[in-house]
């Protein structure tokens, strides 16, 4: 599914602190723009807090509306007493491309089933209230195929949709790839469409994996 609307991610680490009944949990936020590269931010807090007894996780990989980019885990702590609630404050905050990263180390009380979600959701939470986002404006790329006669019109289309191009060849026709936010994508196609001329070919090209 193309996303076609801009979304929020973060735009810097932070780090929250707090301890509970004498545990202490740290909360760790950062961007991380796809699933390998939550899991190796999850590796490098495991790495650099080798002593804590859980390390919980959740993560928004990829545009907050897409779940077929997330991960979570209670890492040892029961069953949905971690895991779920990170995730479900990351996916409330409609913030995407995001991990959190929750270390506990115990303090030797127990903290209940209903206290661990509120530390593990409430660490998270506050968090979330420190982050400082930016924009990313969702992008597509478009291949345009061309009579040299056509370069008029070609130059208008890029001025309009503020095309960026990307990559170009010349040999009997002119071929350009560009970029274009997706949110103008169908209005571009049938623009395009309106040259009732078998020497202008626009496609949209798949997204690499």
């Amino acid at each position: 599914m193309a996303v076609t609307s801009p979304y929020l991610i973060p735009s810097a680490p932070v780090t929250f602190e707090e301890e509970i009944k004498r545990s202490r949990f740290i909360t760790l936020l950062s961007h991380t723009p796809s699933s390998a590269e939550a899991k190796a931010f999850i590796q490098r807090i495991k790495n650099a807090h080798p002593q804590a007894g859980h390390h919980c996780w959740g993560f928004v990989a990829g545009p907050p509306t897409d779940s077929m980019q997330l991960g979570f885990s209670d890492d040892g702590e029961p069953s949905g007493t971690a895991g779920k609630p990170i995730l479900a404050q990351l996916q409330g905050s409609q913030i995407g491309e995001i991990t959190a990263v929750v270390i506990r180390y115990s303090g030797g009380i127990k903290l209940g089933t209903g206290g661990l979600v509120k530390a593990y959701g409430g660490g998270v939470k506050q968090a979330l209230s420190l982050l400082t986002t930016k924009t990313r404006v969702a992008i597509e790329y478009i291949a345009i195929e061309y009579d040299y006669a056509l370069q008029g019109a070609i130059d208008d289309l890029t001025r309009e949709y503020d095309l960026s191009i990307k990559s170009s060849t010349f040999t009997e026709m002119a071929s350009i790839t560009v970029s274009v936010e997706a949110i103008q994508v169908t209005s571009l196609l049938k623009k395009a469409s309106l040259f009732e001329d078998t020497k202008l070919r626009v496609r949209r090209l798949e997204p690499k994996e």
